[in-house]
This record gives structure tokens, C-alpha cells and sequence, in this order.
């Protein structure tokens, strides 16, 4: 059985937050004799996975909000159309917590269908032209509310910054699944 690598997300961060991770107050020394380093170069250190950067207060900001309470600005406008509830759009972002910065997700090139979304951020893409960029500042009322989700707690204020690759509208997702079911068998399939 094989699992898309979205899937597998909720998994692994299970499996993280289970397993003990060593810090400096907690790893162990080395052996009388031993180097402390493990032979390493003096001042080399081992990076812990995943690599989830604090975002600076000043990037936690947004100027600008709509009458639901979402908070925007705009990094980088693109042009032309904007994707509506039943696009499906293709986006680079970044999730973190606005008290923290704390960095819970992030991913490249990732489809997401707009309608399918915590409200915050399906309402922030549908602001979105092609290559824009833009930081949303999304309340618990349009995240996940009450309710925590993974490293999200509840009733917590997140922020976005989404890239708006490109998206498909919902007409042209059909049409394209009906040209892909019209189109002839691939040599050597097994097909009538």
C-alpha cells in the first residue's frame, strides 16, 4: 500500500513527538579518554530534524483586514484572475504560531483544494493573483477554533505565507480528467 507523502505527515509527527530528542543539558558524555565531539571538529554540531526556524515579531504582522477578521499584507501582487472556492491551487507556504513564530508546517509545490481549507487561509488564496505572495494573520475563528491540531493549540492566532504558484478552476479539472479518460491506451497496456 503506498501512502502520498501528505498523508504520511500526520504519522510521522506522532512518531516525533514520541521519540526523546537529545539536547545539550541532555545528551550523553563522552567516555573518560573519549573526545567530547566524537572526533568531530571542534564546534561541530549535529542539527536536529526537522529544522523548524522561529519567524522574527516583525514578520508575525499583518497591515491590512477583511470584514471576517482576516488579517493580510501584501509581499509580492501577481496578476490576472484569482482562484475561486472550487479551485484547486498549487502553493509554496509556511505556517507559524503568532505568539511564538514557532514554525508548524511548511511545503513547496503543494495542490490544496481552496474550498477544503481552514477558513483563514481558503479565504486568503481567493485574494491571491497568480505569483503573488502574501502573509496571512488568521484569529481561531477562521483556524482551527477551540479544537488543537497537532503542534497547533487551540484558540491559537496563526500566520501564513503563501506563494500562489498557479491554480486550475474546477471546469478545467474536469476537462482535463475527461481528456485523460479519452486518451488512447499507452503502448504495451493491457487495455480493450
Amino acid at each position: 500500500m503506498s501512502m502520498s507523502p501528505l498523508a504520511l505527515r500526520p504519522i510521522a509527527a506522532t512518531l516525533l513527538a514520541a521519540l526523546p530528542v537529545a539536547s545539550p543539558s541532555t545528551a550523553q558524555t563522552a567516555p573518560a579518554g573519549a573526545p567530547a565531539n566524537g572526533g568531530a571538529a571542534s564546534g561541530a554540531g549535529i542539527i536536529p530534524l526537522p529544522l523548524m526556524p522561529i519567524v522574527p515579531a516583525a514578520q508575525r504582522s499583518c497591515a491590512m483586514r477583511t470584514p471576517s477578521g482576516l488579517g493580510y499584507t501584501v509581499l509580492r501582487a501577481g496578476t490576472g484572475a484569482k482562484p475561486a472556492a472550487d479551485a484547486t491551487v498549487l502553493v509554496n507556504y509556511i505556517g507559524y504560531l503568532n505568539a511564538s513564530g514557532a514554525v508548524f508546517d511548511q511545503a513547496m509545490r503543494t495542490p490544496m483544494p481552496v474550498g477544503g481549507l481552514i477558513p483563514g487561509f481558503s479565504e486568503g488564496l481567493q485574494l491571491m493573483a497568480r505569483g503573488s505572495v502574501v502573509r496571512l494573520c488568521v484569529p481561531p475563528a477562521l483556524g482551527y477554533g477551540a479544537q488543537a491540531s497537532g503542534p497547533i493549540p487551540a484558540n491559537a492566532d496563526l500566520v501564513f505565507q503563501i506563494e500562489l504558484l498557479d491554480f486550475k478552476t474546477a471546469a478545467e479539472i474536469e476537462e482535463l480528467r475527461k481528456a485523460a479518460g479519452a486518451a488512447p491506451p499507452a503502448p504495451g497496456s493491457n487495455q480493450p
